[in-house]
């Protein structure tokens, strides 16, 4: 396995490169790691203060990191945050986030690079989210007595940690100090493999994102012009082609109705899709326009009356557009990937609808047996739930409910994690 790795870790910067001329994730992925050394160095030659690095994949870690960021920075402001990305999807939009000292991609991984990283970086605390795993990275940790811990960690029977040709994945573990995971499952496999004293069930620390959105939640004035007084509105949240086949037909028998579409990826390819797939819609921006300009035009006025789709074409306001759903459909489910986020539709007390494939992830199972979300297989099904949820004030109610709570009874997982810290000294060591 350790040839492997090695081959993926030399040839995936030079795969990156070559395509980087034709394919814009490639081209971000390269760019960004120009010179990386030397820009490490300006930031950090005259910096004195402790540091918490913090490594994401994506963005979808970055929610899961950023309230340890948020209570860290808010208990002691001396405290200096590096937080990396692997992904552009991740660092593109978080790339100016105010509470990290610093934002950087993640040179990539190898015995000289994780050396001459963590020379220039001197962190004092290093953690990794969710299934981040980086040999050379995770090793220079352990060398250096550095504190190293895995947050909202998961881990399944299938992963090679636990097959009989994983021994160089299993390494790879003995190097972290703390594994803070989300379920007794991941505790078992752990302690399965011999690791059992530094192993602590948290939960996710998406709970605890989602209910400070909740709590702090800003309200977005052209939605709530879009939405009006209609009571039917369906929020469709991080949505791919195969979402939009199963949304469609509905959309198109229900113009009485108000749909908010918020694609995954918001290239102007991917807009233009859900342009032409969905009868009367017109893109957020396009709106927000027309929106400045109906109370003094007429014709503009008439204009937006005609639209009854928004098609959300920016990133960041998702977790607060699924407020304004009546109910809520999240995408991913008819993708090999799985579901996308479930959790900050839920967090609103919103009845949840996904695809068919969610089962890898325990936060979208956990909904579905609380009864806050619906796993629909097809069109046919999407529509007699959605019709369902709007004829039965009863059934919508519990359905809400149970989303709500479902939400509110997992919150946590960051205090846990943040008083570890704290109680073992991890900063003053």
């Amino acid at each position: 396995m350790k040839l492997f790795y090695q081959l993926f870790i030399t040839i995936y910067p030079f795969v990156a490169k070559l395509i980087s001329g034709k394919n814009g994730k490639a081209r971000l992925w390269v760019a960004g790691r120009e010179n990386i050394f030397q820009r490490l160095q300006d930031v950090f030659a005259n910096n004195r203060d402790k540091v918490l690095w913090i490594h994401c994949a994506s963005l979808g870690e970055f929610e899961q990191g950023r309230p340890i960021i948020e209570l860290l920075k808010n208990d002691n402001t001396a405290i200096k945050i590096l937080l990396t990305f692997f992904s552009p999807s991740g660092y593109e939009v978080k790339k100016n986030y105010e509470l990290a000292d610093w934002v950087f991609y993640l040179p990539m991984d190898s015995d000289t690079n994780a050396q001459k990283f963590y020379d220039i970086v001197k962190p004092s605390v290093v953690v990794f989210v969710k299934y981040e795993y980086w040999f050379y990275y995770l090793r220079e940790a352990k060398k250096r007595d550095i504190p190293l811990l895995l947050v909202s960690g998961i881990f399944r029977e299938g992963q090679p940690f636990f097959k009989w040709y994983g021994g160089f994945n299993r390494q790879m573990l003995t190097y972290f100090s703390m594994f803070f995971v989300q379920n007794n499952e991941s505790v078992e496999l752990l302690n399965s493999i011999g690791i059992k004293e530094n192993v602590m069930i948290s939960g996710d620390t998406r709970f605890d994102r989602v209910l400070t959105i909740a709590q702090k939640f800003e309200p977005i004035s052209e939605i709530e012009v879009f939405i009006g007084k209609h009571q039917q509105v369906i929020v469709a949240g991080s949505t791919w082609l195969e979402d939009d086949e199963v949304l469609v037909h509905y959309a198109k028998a229900h113009p009485d109705s108000k749909f908010i579409i918020a694609p995954h990826d918001i290239q102007k390819s991917r807009i233009d899709e859900c342009l032409a797939l969905y009868p009367l819609s017109i893109k957020f921006s396009e709106w927000c326009t027309l929106n400045k300009k109906q109370s003094v035009d007429s014709k503009t006025s008439a204009m937006m009356g005609t639209n009854n789709i928004i098609i959300i074409d920016n990133m960041g306001m998702l977790s607060r557009i699924y407020k304004y759903g009546t109910i809520c459909f999240v995408g991913g489910g008819f993708g090999d990937d799985g579901v996308h986020n479930v959790l900050e539709a839920a967090v609103f007390g919103k009845p949840v609808i996904i695809g068919p494939e969610y089962s890898k992830y325990i936060e979208a199972d956990g909904l579905v047996n609380a009864g806050g979300a619906y796993s629909i297989k097809n069109t046919l099904a999407f529509e007699k739930i959605v019709n369902k949820l709007f004829e039965d004030s009863q059934l919508y109610n519990k359905a809400c409910n149970a989303a709500g709570n479902y939400v509110a009874i997992n919150g946590g997982a960051t205090n846990i994690i943040v008083k570890y810290i704290y109680e073992k000294r991890l900063f003053t060591n």
